[in-house]
């Protein structure tokens, strides 16, 4: 019986994706490029950026179909895993969470009423900042970018490297990037 728990864990083990999530006490999706920090984004900045690596806030919820499409089917494509790894220290805030959030402006509050603060309605939804934040914004104001909902492969990795790269102080917006690299893909 012990041989046959252990083939059936091992079997289990072997069809799970490389980077794929586990689901925590709270329902939510976890992975092991998403921080256990206090929640205090100007700590988690400071930390984010001493380590080299772009903040970045990812909003879910229990339950939510779409946060298992992008964690069973887009995070553990090795490219975004590797890439989200290697540029984005990831937060993960509870859309109906009791957990207290401490905003860069200094408010605090429990994830539930922060989301609701920063007027956040989709989950999953990543908010990427950058390197400084002014003194007074609050996180919904402070983003360089947003990404409501679950997308494709492409568009996520795309997203991701758009924002290492800074697209959003040039003048391509994502879209047009986007269509850019899905050109350069088909010519390949």
């Amino acid at each position: 019986m012990l041989r046959l728990g252990t083939t059936l864990a091992l079997m289990l083990a072997m069809a799970l994706p490389a980077g794929a999530a586990t689901m925590g006490d709270d329902g939510l999706h976890k992975t092991d490029w998403m921080r256990d920090t206090f929640k205090d984004l100007r700590d988690d900045l400071e930390e984010a950026n001493a380590e080299g690596l772009r903040l970045a806030i990812i909003i879910e919820q229990r339950g939510c179909i779409y946060c298992t499409k992008m964690h069973e089917e887009v995070f553990p494509d090795p490219a975004i895993d590797s890439f989200i790894k290697d540029n984005f220290f990831v937060v993960q805030i509870n859309m109906f969470g009791d957990v207290e959030v401490v905003d860069f402006d200094g408010t605090a509050m429990a994830e539930k009423d922060m989301v609701r603060r920063w007027g956040a309605m989709f989950t999953p939804t990543m908010m990427f900042f950058p390197e400084e934040v002014p003194e007074g914004l609050m996180a919904n104001q402070a983003t360089v970018v947003n990404m409501p909902g679950a997308f494709g492969k492409m568009t996520t990795l795309n997203m991701l490297r758009w924002v290492v790269e800074k697209g959003y102080q040039g003048d391509e917006p994502f879209q047009k990037y986007l269509a850019r690299m899905i050109e350069q893909e088909r010519s390949q």
